[in-house]
């Protein structure tokens, strides 16, 4: 028996309405839908590449570059 254990999340009033529209559609709870979406998105393994690939806010970017490069280079004494 998998044991369960309850959380609350709050979900903008249209994504609601499409995740009972989406559950419905599918046989199973909203619950079900939910636990996948979740359990799908926690086996994603993390994009790899370069300094200017993926999401801004994942690290270091070509639009934040500048912020992380802030004194390199530069010669302390």
């Amino acid at each position: 028996m998998i044991v369960m254990k309850r959380t609350t999340v709050y979900l903008p009033e249209d994504m609601k309405a499409r995740l009972e529209v989406e559950a419905a559609r599918r046989q199973i709870t909203e619950s079900e839908l939910i636990r996948r979406a979740v359990d799908n998105e926690l086996q994603r393994r993390p994009r790899r590449g370069g300094i200017f690939r993926g999401d801004p806010n994942d690290g270091i970017t070509g639009a934040n570059l500048h912020e992380h490069m802030t004194g390199f280079g530069e010669w302390r004494h």
